[in-house]
């Protein structure tokens, strides 16, 4: 370490034993001088005392006087800091700038210093300066609390984490100046004790600050001069070793030819770089423990990062000295940091030592202790992390292919299959170089070999043998895709993986099995549409990009390839497995990637016309939808008219086209014939034939062979007799709906006649109304495909047919009446909105199945979403959608996320009509409650505790801006009020109305009220009262003294309602964030809006309430004091308020009103103390809570705080940076054992996997960053 006599007392260096913060940084290359200038007495000085600083370089007439630095004046001895200027404009050349400085150190080095410290300040971001006067007589912490008061604190902003142009390049140049630096000055000033001891000090001191600012740039500062340090000590590394062997040379001479005076030079030369290497290390020494051993466990997530940062680049390029266990340590520990650009820095370190082999010899002990670690970060929740740690252990898997188990291997395995591209390419690399690169000697003999002979066969294999044992068969492409850029020569050898499918195996050689054929089929299929269409499966990427020259040019040479070989090569594939469906449906897929011009210029029409025959075949022999859809959708890709195949493709399908009609049309004649029974054969025949027709119809347009007729006749028998097999209405209803949608398409393409448009007019509605008998029918897939059909063709002919200029569609516009709404509103609620174990016909009887189960789930959702798109589009009336919304709570888990959104749209739509549909629900569910337990229900019972939280979730779904809902929550309350007074008790006033606790419901929606209108609806709510009920305090009418106490809320304050204050917390905090709505609104707009929705109030404004007196609360806001009135509450709400006509009470009126008063405050108090305590209970459970902000806790602790948090029971065993000696030096010392032990770590539960027997368990992704 750096003596102590000679550190200056105005930069106190700490001896070893203390303990400050430090930092890392980052250093370019010494370009030219290998050698170091001898050090005599002018390189190396002794300091000056704190009296002497004043006297250097005043010297009259030199250039560098106390006033001129660099030629710049000084005013008050204050510098004008060009040095940060010119590093900030970073366009000088960083060379020239450091020059400039040394050249003013040597005439002056307390100025040049002082222009030094003052960059450091300044790059902080802190206006203060320091000048020459505190240089001299203030110690290192006063400098720096001098500096700390003078900090801008307004702005958190500083150099390093500024925006804009002029600091994006910043942090480069000003660690580039940090390097050349220590570069330009490595072979002599950095010797002379003073220069770098006081930089030092100042760093370290710098990075003990509470400012995070200070902290921050020091710390970079002070890693960045430990990487140069680094390079410098490396250099001395390399002339120590030189000259040692330069004198072992001259020394091993004969003595007659031996020169001694050489011996002596060289003798003083490794005596000089010697202690050059021990003050080299004593720098190091003091950055390491005054700034890194703290500072790499900072409270910032950037300052933990850069120290791990540069410890990387340490250990890699100084291995000899840094890459131990006693550094690598620290690496370890900081892969548990709970901030993912930590741990992300953390794996790019390593990931430079892993990369040279010759290094992994030290890595074996680090390996072993963190390799799980490693592992598990392959699922951490930052997907960067997740793809840095599967490339680390590509890394390692390279270095030593034993240290990794097969469990470890597996882990990664199962990425491919990840939806995140880039962790699924990284685990695609990996899994390629455990299984695939290795190739043995004996392939090297065959490498020219194609076909089934080439050394891919073998790994293409193996490929087959991993996706089945994946067992994720539906994810072929998500395999190739993973795999598309490592493996693409393996891929891409089509002839290799025909070949396996067509020739037999050679001798001794293992024939593949069905399975693994159908899986070989699957993976060809996969490579040649990535080939063809060059972008990822669905899932993954953002969509298609657009390619470049080569990718193109790569793209025709594919698909050229692909055309010449399966042109040749498909009918043979066909022929071989056409009885086996699977295989089949991919093969048929492969024309719809084919080069069709290569047909022709090819001379391959040969070939086509046995792959026509082929799927004539097919047809003729399959009843399975798939494989008759490929063959359908491979006709339509071969129909090209651009091509001229098109009349030889077009003939063979029309004549297919014609045999199945004239089939279908003589077999339905004699399944419909009158008198007999139809059996099973006709009725099979007549479903095969149909199947296929549905099929070609898909994507054919068969319009000419007029399949409307039949269709419907055989509709029509089903619907008279009732015994029309299933299947056959299915595909009866799925064909005539095809039928009509492409009349529809050739009437909007072309002009039409209106003969055309009518008898189109006359299908649809026949067509709608076969649907709506089958809705009734007994089997529930029959009813299911009814209902779907009929939801897409209210939806094609609804009224937003005629949108784009469309008009002449107008007499094609369907609207379906109410009885057909009703009995579709009906179907939703028998078979959508049921428990899962009832639904036994959509699950086959396989309840236990997961899979069914979810599958039965999915066609659900979609019944449902084709209904709520009728209701979002205005096809049917929007009150239908209150059956739906009232199934929120029950079924959120199924299908909470389809209504919502419905609720979304249909408010888009008209806010007020949803504000009433949805009250309409909770009025239907009131009622619904009622029916079942009676007037004299419990409130508190969990029905009625339900229905008030669905209208909680209904309220939270208004947002915060209460301006845009307004007039829609005001109709909501009057609609509310008129409900709960609707039914008067039959036994008298006395007694309570049927529906009053609805109140309590309706009470939930005030908090959505603005403050004028909650005194206007309190006066509407007046109307319906009388005297007697406004004295009432019985349980039974809690219910309205809760509701009027909600309107209350904030009449006499610019307070909320009590109820917005409790469910809607965070509320605050986003008006905070949020500018206010009413400042783009202007009040005539407001006022002439609201004119309409008064008029519930106008109507009754001649009448007076009975008995009843203006209450006092309701104050104006023009009493109030004018900071406390809101923008919204500057102008006249929504509904007028009354005009004032009281007429004198009578004296007994005066007296019960005072009494009536009195009593009512007392039970205010009370419901206001249990409505309070409702809602905080209530508050625990949330479902969809929109409008509260997530409380997000500050996760990161407080420099100070976190500092004493962990310092708290560590024990750092820091070793000293103790150089690799040369030959002639002294042994190193040993490595301690325990630089892993757990009990150095922050947190006991980062280790708890590397300690004792504790084997590391797979985290779930998210649950493994924990903090360090």
């Amino acid at each position: 370490m750096i003596a102590a006599p000679e550190i200056p007392t105005d930069f106190t260096l700490l001896q070893e034993s203390e303990t400050h913060f430090s930092s890392d940084t980052d250093f370019e290359d010494i370009e030219g001088k290998n050698q170091k200038q001898g050090k005599g007495k002018t390189c190396k000085k002794g300091k000056k005392g704190p009296a002497e600083k004043g006297k250097s370089g005043n010297g009259g007439g030199k250039p560098g006087g106390p006033n001129r630095m660099n030629g710049h004046h000084q005013q008050n001895g204050v510098e004008n800091m060009m040095l940060f200027e010119v590093v900030k404009m970073g366009k000088s050349a960083m060379q020239s700038v450091v020059d400039d400085w040394i050249e003013s150190y040597k005439h002056d080095r307390d100025i040049a210093l002082l222009d030094l410290i003052n960059f450091f300040i300044q790059c902080s971001g802190c206006k203060g300066v320091v000048t020459a006067e505190m240089f001299r007589h203030m110690q290192n912490s006063e400098i720096i609390r001098k500096m700390t008061e003078e900090f801008d604190e307004d702005s958190g902003d500083y150099p390093l984490t500024m925006a804009g142009p002029q600091w994006k390049k910043f942090k480069s140049s000003f660690c580039e100046f940090i390097g050349v630096l220590v570069r330009q000055c490595q072979y002599s000033i950095i010797y002379d004790e003073y220069m770098m001891d006081t930089v030092i000090s100042l760093l370290t001191g710098l990075s003990d600050s509470q400012v995070r600012a200070f902290r921050h740039t020091s710390t970079l500062a002070a890693m960045k001069l430990m990487t140069a340090l680094v390079n410098v000590a490396l250099n001395l590394s390399i002339n120590m070793d030189n000259t040692q062997r330069q004198y072992e040379a001259e020394r091993n001479k004969i003595i007659g030819k031996r020169a001694n005076d050489r011996l002596e030079l060289l003798l003083q030369k490794r005596k000089e770089l010697q202690e050059n290497q021990d003050e080299i290390e004593n720098m190091m020494n003091a950055i390491f423990k005054g700034v890194f051993v703290h500072r790499y466990r900072d409270a910032i997530a950037e300052i933990r990062a850069i120290c791990i940062e540069e410890i990387g680049i340490w250990m890699k390029m100084y291995s000899d000295a840094f890459l131990n266990d006693s550094y690598l340590k620290y690496v370890g520990w900081t892969m548990h940091d709970k901030q993912g650009e930590v741990r992300l820095k953390c794996l790019t370190a390593l990931q430079g030592l892993y990369y040279n082999k010759e290094l992994n010899s030290k890595l074996e002990l680090f390996t072993s202790r963190f390799k799980d670690r490693i592992v598990s970060m392959t699922l951490d929740k930052e997907y960067d992390v997740a793809v840095q740690a599967i490339k680390l252990l590509t890394l390692v898997l390279q270095s030593s292919e034993e240290v990794l188990t097969a469990e470890d291997c597996e882990n990664v395995y199962h990425l491919v299959y990840s939806a995140h591209r880039p962790v699924a390419v990284a685990a695609g690399e990996f899994l390629y170089k455990k299984l695939f690169s290795r190739r043995d000697p004996e392939d090297d003999g065959i490498l020219k070999r194609r076909g089934r002979q080439s050394p891919n066969a073998n790994l293409v294999k193996t490929l087959v043998f991993f996706f089945l044992e994946s067992e994720l068969h539906e994810h072929a492409a998500y395999l190739v895709d993973s795999m598309w850029d490592c493996a693409t020569d393996l891929l891409k050898d089509w002839e290799c993986m025909n070949s396996l499918l067509l020739e037999e195996p050679l001798n001794g050689e293992e024939p593949l099995t069905d399975r693994q054929e159908s899986a070989l089929i699957e993976i060809m299929l996969c490579t040649i549409r990535q080939a063809a269409e060059c972008h990822p499966p669905v899932g993954r990427g953002t969509g298609k990009r657009v390619l470049t020259a080569k990718e193109k040019k790569t793209q025709l040479d594919d698909r050229t390839k692909i055309t010449e070989l399966f042109a040749v090569a498909l009918p043979q594939l066909l022929a071989k497995y056409s009885v086996d469906a699977e295989k089949v449906t991919n093969l048929l897929q492969l024309p719809q990637y084919f080069d069709l011009e290569i047909y022709t210029t090819g001379r391959l029409e040969k070939h086509l016309d046995a792959l026509l025959r082929q799927i004539r075949d097919i047809v003729e022999k399959h009843t399975d939808i798939d494989v008759l859809e490929a063959c359908s959708k491979t006709y339509h890709a071969l129909c090209n008219e651009e091509f001229t195949i098109f009349n030889r493709v077009d003939i063979a399908r029309s004549q297919l086209i014609d045999e199945l009609a004239d089939k279908f049309n003589r077999l339905l004649e004699d399944f419909l014939q009158e008198g007999e029974e139809p059996d099973e054969d006709d009725a099979y025949q007549v479903l095969s034939t149909l199947k296929r027709i549905t099929a070609f119809h898909n994507a054919h347009d068969l319009s000419r062979w007029d399949l409307f007729g039949c269709n419907y006749k055989l509709l029509k028998t089903g619907i008279e007799n009732g015994d029309m097999p299933e299947q056959i209405v299915i595909h009866a209803l799925q064909c005539t709906h095809y039928v009509i949608l492409w009349q529809l398409a050739k009437i909007t393409e072309s002009s039409s006649t209106k003969e055309d448009l009518l008898r189109l007019k006359k299908q649809m509605r026949v067509f709608c109304q076969i649907c709506q008998h089958y809705l009734t029918n007994v089997n529930t897939a029959v009813k299911e495909q009814a209902f779907t059909i009929l939801c897409d063709v209210l939806m094609i002919f609804s009224h937003q047919i005629m949108t784009g200029g469309r008009d002449m569609l107008e007499p094609l516009v369907y609207t379906p009446d109410s009885s057909l709404q009703s009995e579709l509103l009906s179907f939703i609620l028998d078979h959508v909105f049921i428990d899962q174990d009832d639904d036994n016909n959509s699950a086959d009887g396989q309840q236990d199945d997961e899979a069914s189960k979810i599958e039965a789930l999915h066609k659900r959702r979609n019944l449902l979403a084709a209904f709520c798109k009728l209701i979002v589009y205005t096809v049917v009336e929007m009150n239908t959608a209150a059956d739906i919304f009232k199934q929120y709570m029950k079924y959120y888990n199924d299908y909470g996320d389809i209504i919502k959104e419905t609720m979304s749209k249909t408010r888009q739509i008209d806010k007020i009509q949803c504000a009433k549909t949805l009250i309409l629900s909770l009025q239907q569910l009131f009622n619904e409650m009622i029916q079942e337990n009676g007037y004299n229900f419990d409130r508190s019972s969990p029905t009625f505790s339900g229905i008030k939280e669905l209208a909680r979730r209904f309220a939270l779904t208004f947002g915060l801006d209460q301006l845009k809902t307004r007039e829609a929550i005001a109709m909501l309350h009057k609609d509310g009020i008129e409900f709960a007074f609707k039914e008067p008790n039959p036994q008298g006033e006395s007694h309570p109305p049927l529906n009053l606790a609805f109140l309590d419901i309706l009470s939930e929606f005030s908090s959505k009220l603005l403050r004028q209108d909650k005194r206007t609806v309190y006066v509407y709510l007046e109307k319906f009262m009388t005297f007697q009920m406004s004295l009432r305090r019985e349980d039974v009418w809690l219910p309205l003294m809760s509701y009027r106490n909600s309107l209350l809320a904030g009449g006499d304050d610019d307070t909320m309602s009590v109820i917005s204050g409790i469910s809607s917390r965070g509320s605050t905090v986003r008006n905070k964030k949020t500018k206010p709505a009413t400042g783009k609104r202007k009040v005539p707009e407001a006022e002439e809006s609201s004119s309409s929705d008064s008029m519930w109030m106008n109507r009754e404004q001649t009448m007076h309430t009975p008995v009843m007196m203006q209450t006092p609360q309701l104050t104006s806001t023009i009493m109030r004091e004018p900071k406390r009135l809101r923008p919204e509450e500057n102008y006249m709400g929504v509904y007028p308020m009354q005009p004032e006509h009281h007429q004198a009470p009578l004296d007994y009126k005066q007296q019960e009103e005072a009494a009536r008063q009195q009593q009512e405050r007392a039970a205010m108090n009370y419901v206001k103390l249990r409505t309070n305590l409702q809602h905080a209970i209530r508050r625990g459970t949330s479902l969809m809570e929109d409008d509260e902000e997530p409380i997000v806790e500050d996760v990161m602790m407080s420099s100070e705080g976190r500092i004493e948090d962990l310092n708290e029971g560590m024990d750092f065993d820091t070793m000293d940076i103790d150089l690799p000696p040369s030959k002639n030096r002294r042994e190193r010392t040993e490595l301690k054992p325990d630089f892993f032990d757990p009990a150095s770590i922050m947190d006991e539960s980062l280790v708890q996997n590397y300690t004792g027997n504790n084997k590391l368990q797979q985290p779930s992704r998210g649950q493994y960053s924990k903090a360090s």
